[in-house]
């Protein structure tokens, strides 16, 4: 009866560990994916800035056109 407990508490933490795992490994896909965006924006920004076309508006900056 003993033996019976362990093996199911074996094979649940086993379930439990891949699907974890899977989980894990899909985060890690993601933050990846979102490192590259960042970095890709973080780019985009330095250039524009560089350039001088930021074009960033504060809030209390009125347009051009007023």
């Amino acid at each position: 009866m003993a033996d019976q407990k362990i093996e199911e508490e074996l094979a649940h933490l086993r379930r439990v560990t891949e699907e974890l795992s899977e989980v894990v490994a899909r985060q890690a896909g993601e933050i990846d994916l979102l490192t590259r965006r960042v970095q890709m924006l973080m780019q985009r920004a330095a250039e524009q800035e560089a350039a001088g076309t930021g074009g960033v508006v504060l809030a209390d900056e009125r347009p051009p056109h007023y």
